[in-house]
């Protein structure tokens, strides 16, 4: 199965020493199912690189030396970085905003990308069933 990763997914499971710890266990046993794939929005890796350069975060688990580093991690775990394009603004312009207690611009368009590419979209805790039919297994 293809799953979109979350901003936090990414920094837990990639660059933060015990960020496993902070994901529950079945958002792990998706992570460690060789069979799944993954993919990320180019938003999450934005946010990332907004994070590490206005030093806002401290990846704890490696000794990252450029923004760039953080880009070549998410390829070696080989996740796909997905550009946000024509079709998920579509989705996004679409997106009832009413139904989230989320403000995030950010989370909106990540969402929007998951829902018009009908891949289910991972987070921390679970995976987000609730916003659009396509999540349902």
């Amino acid at each position: 199965m293809i799953y979109y990763l979350d901003t936090n997914i990414l920094v837990y499971s990639l660059f933060e020493k015990d960020g496993k710890d902070k994901i529950s266990s079945d958002v792990i046993n998706i992570l460690e199912d060789y069979s799944n794939l993954f993919q990320t929005s180019s938003v999450c890796v934005k946010e990332i690189l907004h994070l590490y350069k206005s030093k806002n975060i401290v990846f704890k688990k490696s000794d990252l030396k450029s923004a760039q580093e953080i880009i070549l991690g998410i390829k070696e775990a080989n996740i796909k970085i997905v550009p946000v394009t024509e079709k998920h603004l579509f989705a996004y312009a679409n997106l009832d905003l009413c139904a989230s207690k989320n403000n995030d611009p950010n989370d909106h368009v990540i969402v929007s990308q998951a829902i018009s590419d009908k891949i289910p979209l991972r987070n921390v805790l679970k995976i987000i069933y609730n916003i659009h039919p396509v999540f349902k297994e």
